[in-house]
């Protein structure tokens, strides 16, 4: 599928409109509903197709975050035939009790993965973690950089971000409804 025709489909499945309340208590009227194309496992195979070519040279490990970066990432995988981990906001305080679960990522080169960047306040987050645990993490990747600021913060942590699409690509205008 040919990546402008994806970035329409990408629009047609997730955008809606209506009066939606954001994270910051912003009131947003559209509304980028990521849930939809990571549920629809045609469109989401397809994104992670063309994302396999933005995975860096050298990655050992695509580590996937709590919530929306997991569908991405187990899709990611089959397209780069590289090992997944997924990783936690938080470790849970049973069963393994790890942070990050699947593959290890103790000494590798780690590529962070998520749906959506908006502020990369939880890609420095989860990747502060990640270090902690021994991982080598410079580069991240997404479906859709919103252009807010998360390639910025990223770059302040050293983490490069490749984005599949920014919200100007999904509508042409430098305008992406609110996710």
């Amino acid at each position: 599928m040919k990546r402008d025709h994806l970035a329409r489909q990408v629009v047609a499945t997730a955008r809606l409109t209506g009066d939606f309340t954001l994270r910051s208590g912003r009131i947003a009227h559209e509304y980028f509903d990521k849930y939809q194309f990571e549920a629809d496992p045609v469109l989401l195979d397809a994104l992670a197709e063309q994302m396999a070519g933005l995975v860096p040279d050298g990655t050992e490990v695509l580590a996937g975050l709590e919530m929306g970066g997991i569908a991405v990432v187990t899709a990611l995988g089959r397209h780069t035939g590289l090992p997944c981990a997924f990783v936690r906001k938080t470790a849970k305080p049973y069963g393994t009790a790890r942070l990050a679960e699947g593959a290890a990522v103790n000494g590798r080169t780690v590529l962070v993965v998520e749906d959506v960047v908006t502020s990369g306040g939880q890609v420095v987050l989860s990747t502060r973690d990640l270090r902690d645990l021994g991982a080598r993490v410079d580069a991240a990747v997404c479906v859709i950089d919103r252009q807010e600021g998360g390639a910025e913060a990223l770059a302040a942590e050293g983490i490069t971000l490749h984005a599949l699409f920014t919200r100007g690509d999904l509508d042409g205008s430098g305008r992406t409804p609110a996710s």
